[in-house]
């Protein structure tokens, strides 16, 4: 249902803003698919969850589009050590 709409380098080791800023505009609803976006339910899956903004701006184009709802499920959840 969504389409990358640019190429965007790789996300690793970069920081949350960074990352925010690597892939803002990168993912629209495919063409053709709005209507099936309007009022759906829509999961999405995620390889590997670092700091959700990919899946979050996916998302954002997701509500955009219409859908009612969209669930995620993440496969990999990336924790980084705490001081303490």
């Amino acid at each position: 249902m969504l389409v990358r709409t640019r190429h965007t380098p790789s996300q690793g080791g970069l920081s949350a803003t960074a990352r925010r800023r690597n892939v803002t505009g990168a993912f629209a609803v495919r063409k053709g698919m709005a209507d099936s976006a309007r009022g759906a339910r829509v999961l999405m899956v995620d390889d590997v969850f670092t700091t959700g903004v990919t899946v979050g701006l996916c998302a954002t184009a997701l509500q955009r589009a219409g859908a009612a709802e969209i669930d995620v499920i993440t496969l990999t959840r990336v924790v980084r050590p705490t001081l303490l």
